[in-house]
């Protein structure tokens, strides 16, 4: 069984909301990716009680807990003295860290408040954790069954202290046996649909299923106990994505690196070493944000209408006797010529402005794709607000291209 840790965040920030805690969100990857079980995720104020009844009870039940926050030299920062009362170790003066802090302050030709004294009384027996990127140091304490580890609250000084001190520590002091997680990401299909076709997939006990929806995709999370067989999870997750079929645009945690529906565009289009032009309306410029960077873009364009869009290009259209889709083609073919690039890439809305702008209305975004003298092309319904509607504007445009680089195909109905 693995061992199981708590991630503990302190700060009145934190309860409040006027911080979103990222570090516990960063350190339970870490954990989970060492082979611990992370249990329970906690948050408590400014407040000494609270503090040391919530140390107290964490000795008393996890295998090992992290604490954040806390360490400053204010008032407020009160994570120390709780450590030292929760624990009866009183707190002495660490002479070593008393002269990193002066130092800190001296590299930058500053005086060192005296209120930054206070940073260097360590619990009586703590394990110091040298900060070289701030002031506090972090510390470790062993108490009963738990190690408990107590680092500064800002990302910057935590993290490098984790990865430096503390990550090599826990496989010495823990027996871990990593899980392995492997994320299968889509887009365009939902959750439930999604749940829908794995319905006929057999996924062993001792096998973690769960997703994660937000507005760039969906992500079915598969996790396997250190012991699976290879050739049974290679098998599974290869079943998991047939069920899902090209909706899949990657998958993380068997050897591929982490990646987003850009970045998987980006990578196909540099290995065919193809060129696109884009030309946007609904997206209002973010699509080819999404392609900052990268040599394959050509040219793109952004227009709120299509009436200044085709006189700009000085193309002469019948727009009202033809559909939005043809209208996208024409467009397609003359940007194509203009910049003679492999492929070419318009997007166009119906209802105007006033309904993209309005989250009450639905629009529908038509996405062409001019590719080897073929049109491939799809149609979506997008609702919400404008952000909303300019971030799934764009999203689908990429990914009618990223099927036709993966499939040679848009090969599903539009919706």
């Amino acid at each position: 069984m693995n061992p199981t840790l708590e991630i503990f965040s302190q700060g009145e920030e934190i309860v409040t909301g006027q911080t979103v805690d990222t570090n516990a969100a960063w350190l339970s990857q870490q954990a989970i990716n060492l082979g611990f079980t992370v249990t329970r995720h906690t948050a408590v104020g400014d407040k000494l009680d609270d503090l040391v009844a919530l140390l107290r009870e964490i000795a008393g039940r996890a295998d090992c807990c992290i604490c954040t926050g806390g360490l400053g030299p204010t008032l407020d920062d009160l994570t120390t003295e709780a450590v030292a009362q929760a624990f009866a170790l009183p707190l002495v003066f660490d002479a070593t860290a008393f002269a990193q802090i002066q130092q800190f302050f001296s590299h930058r030709n500053r005086p060192m408040p005296e209120s930054n004294r206070k940073q260097a009384m360590l619990p009586q027996g703590a394990l110091r954790l040298d900060n070289e990127w701030g002031t506090a140091p972090g510390f470790a304490v062993q108490q009963g069954r738990c190690w408990l580890v107590f680092l500064p609250g800002v990302p910057s000084e935590m993290r490098p202290i984790f990865l430096d001190k503390i990550l090599p520590e826990l496989p010495q002091r823990f027996s871990l046996y990593p899980s392995q997680l492997i994320t299968i990401k889509t887009f365009g299909i939902g959750e439930s649909d999604i749940q829908q076709r794995m319905n006929g997939c057999d996924i062993p006990a001792s096998v973690q299923l769960g997703f994660r929806a937000s507005l760039n995709d969906v992500q079915t999370k598969l996790l396997f106990p250190h012991a699976y067989p290879e050739p049974a999870r290679t098998a599974l997750v290869a079943d998991v994505a047939r069920l899902l079929d090209d909706y899949v645009y990657a998958l993380e945690g068997q050897h591929e690196e982490s990646t987003d529906l850009p970045g998987v565009v980006n990578q196909l289009m540099d290995q065919g070493k193809h060129t696109l032009a884009i030309i946007e309306t609904a997206s209002q410029g973010l699509l080819a944000s999404l392609c900052i960077g990268v040599d394959w873009l050509l040219e793109s364009r952004y227009e709120q209408s299509l009436e200044r869009l085709t006189q700009k290009m000085s193309i002469v259209m019948d727009a009202e006797n033809l559909s939005d889709s043809d209208v996208a083609k024409q467009l397609a073919l003359e940007l194509q010529k203009h910049n003679q690039s492999e492929f070419a890439l318009v997007q166009v809305y119906t209802g105007g402005r006033d309904a993209l702008a309005d989250k009450n209305q639905a629009v529908t975004v038509y996405s062409v794709l001019l590719a080897d003298k073929t049109f491939h092309d799809s149609a979506h319904t997008v609702a919400g607000s404008i952000k909303r509607k300019q971030n799934q504007a764009a999203l689908l445009a990429l990914d009618l291209l990223r099927r036709f680089l993966q499939f040679g195909q848009y090969s599903k109905l539009s919706t």
